[in-house]
């Protein structure tokens, strides 16, 4: 996809962080945006800014984990706009400890939103671009913890290893299919966000009965090694930026952070020298 003017961009997770940036990207390019996100005060936020830009917007609040909200997103996007053409899968959320600490609750949330909020997505969006049988592009956001291990981010990184399998399989299918949708999936580093911040938006039926002092030292001392790495982490807009060079191109992995590759390859070369895992922090 080489034009972005008028066409229809879905952004999950749009109320802040990498979503808001993309859906400002696509606002100065001209396009329809649609918002998503659960976050109503914030996407409210959001949705002033890009009708400030003067693009058609249509905000829906949303739980991705919820299929029923994915699906009620589509039908107001086809009502509004007739026709879906990019779709960014970025809603994602963070929280976690040592594996054996996490509760079901941590799980349940975090793969409820990363992992079958993409699920979802891809379930609802795909037949509808099929049947529309024009260029379409995909985009799910990951993360480099989609390619490495990571003690006391253990929740995440499966999430984020999921996502990148995923993509990688929807890439494979629709060369098979012969469809004209392309796909990539976006690993960044750090990036300032609000991230570490996710407890904000987390459903009150998935709160955490434990308090902080329930768990072993470890957990401060994780919180603090990420809070630190996404508040010296690139802007939003970087990451945005090598995700619209990428789309014209079809390039599928995005790294948006040099020293990702270097952590790539040094697990690659664990597993294919079968050496036992690096730990790398």
């Amino acid at each position: 996809m080489k034009v972005f003017k008028d066409k229809v961009a879905i952004i999950t997770g749009a109320a802040s962080g990498i979503g808001s940036a993309i859906a400002e990207r696509c606002a100065y390019e001209g396009m329809k945006v649609v918002l998503a996100d659960i976050d109503e005060g914030a996407l409210r936020n959001t949705e002033k800014v890009i009708k400030s830009i003067g693009v058609e917007t249509l905000s829906v609040r949303c739980d991705v984990s919820k299929e029923n909200d994915i699906r009620v997103l589509a039908e107001k996007t086809l009502e509004a706009f007739g026709e879906v053409c990019l779709l960014f899968n970025n809603a994602g959320v963070a929280t976690g400890t040592l594996l054996w600490e996490n509760t079901t609750a941590d799980w349940q949330w975090v793969l409820g939103v990363n992992l079958w909020g993409l699920i979802n997505s891809t379930k609802t969006f795909v037949p509808i671009m099929l049947k529309q049988n024009k260029e379409c592009h995909i985009v799910n956001v990951a993360s480099i913890a989609g390619f490495t291990a990571c003690p006391g981010n253990g929740i995440y990184s499966v999430s984020k290893h999921a996502i990148v399998n995923f993509s990688e399989t929807l890439y494979y299918e629709m060369k098979l299919a012969n469809a004209p949708i392309d796909v990539s999936v976006v690993c960044p580093g750090f990036v300032n966000t609000q991230l570490m911040n996710s407890e904000r938006n987390r459903p009150s039926d998935l709160m955490n009965s434990l308090d902080s002092t329930s768990y072993g030292p470890q957990k401060q001392m994780f919180e603090k090694i990420f809070h630190d790495g996404v508040l010296s982490g690139i802007s939003p807009e970087q990451v945005v930026e090598e995700i619209f060079q990428a789309i014209p191109n079809k390039k599928f992995y995005i790294l948006t952070h040099k020293e990702s590759k270097d952590l790539i390859r040094k697990r690659m070369e664990d597993i294919l020298n079968e050496n036992n895992p690096t730990i790398y922090f």
